[in-house]
């Protein structure tokens, strides 16, 4: 069972690679969550996260109500305690969010940065390919900006699952949820090209099958395609705040732009109304495929 500690430490990552959000956004989550574990423990209810249920939250939100905070500051704590739950079931630490039936308004959000084509170029053309991690930061931007990824399925993308004389690439996804993923040929050009590179590593037996490794030989952390990209950003003069996820959010909105259909999309991003491996047959891989082919700038 998992505790606060280590679930609000998780927390911050999720917030921080997967939502690129700002140190100051991260701090108002967390005292959001704060307030929470407070409230529980003033209650003398000693509860771990995963015991936290709806009855719970709706005591909690009461008494927010009777301290007299504002609807503004209630919905913040709101929209906080929900991002987290939420979290605590993509990692699969619960089986219900408990916030699933308490309505918390959307006030204030914003858009997420989008790169151009142009700046994503940019970012490329700021690796130094004589570097000899450079070759492999080159693949890994292309692979999420083609592929429209998630960093935490980029950095388990296996070699045995790569499939590129069929175009596509099989990802697993939230929830151990597999899916296709169209691949452009610049990418897997790139990957191919990192390959060779990749040979010369002395690769620790467990990731054998990972596809993008550290200069160690082991998997590649979700931290640390965060720092590479920003160290990129940084070096091509972008000002943007971007992340891994940044690619994912550009990716959707260039063929968005291009006039592809949002049903594929929402097939190649593989969202959360996706609910099975089932569900994504229904759609013609050839015609995913197609998508990317006609309407992706790298294609």
């Amino acid at each position: 069972m998992i505790n606060w500690e280590i679930s609000i430490k998780g927390f911050i990552n999720f917030l921080r690679l997967e939502r690129s959000l700002s140190t100051n956004s991260i701090n108002a989550y967390l005292n959001d969550i704060k307030k929470l574990r407070e409230y529980l423990h003033t209650k003398k209810e000693h509860l771990m996260p995963t015991q936290v249920d709806m009855e719970h939250l709706k005591d909690f939100l009461h008494w927010t109500n009777e301290l007299g905070m504002s609807p503004r500051s209630q919905s913040r704590t709101i929209s906080g305690i929900k991002a987290f739950f939420k979290y605590l079931l993509i990692e699969n630490y619960i089986e219900k969010d408990p916030t699933e039936l308490i309505e918390s308004p959307k006030i204030g959000n914003k858009l997420p940065e989008i790169l151009t084509v142009d700046e994503i170029d940019r970012i490329i053309n700021a690796i130094d390919l004589s570097h000899p991690e450079g070759q492999r930061n080159k693949a890994i931007i292309e692979t999420l900006y083609s592929c429209g990824l998630r960093v935490s399925e980029l950095i388990h993308i296996r070699i045995s699952n790569l499939y590129f004389n069929k175009g596509f690439i099989r990802i697993i996804g939230k929830g151990n949820k597999e899916r296709l993923t169209p691949v452009s040929q610049k990418a897997i050009k790139e990957i191919n090209l990192y390959m060779e590179d990749r040979k010369k590593l002395n690769i620790d037996k467990h990731c054998e099958d990972i596809l993008f490794l550290n200069r160690r030989g082991k998997q590649l952390t979700r931290v640390m395609v965060f720092l590479i990209i920003k160290k990129l950003a940084e070096k091509a003069n972008i000002t943007k705040n971007i992340s891994p996820h940044t690619f994912r959010h550009s990716f959707a909105s260039h063929l968005i732009e291009g006039g592809a259909d949002l049903r594929a999309i929402q097939e190649m991003l593989g969202h959360e109304s996706i609910t099975s491996t089932e569900t994504y047959t229904h759609l013609d891989r050839d015609y995913l495929r197609s998508t990317i082919i006609e309407h992706h700038p790298r294609s």
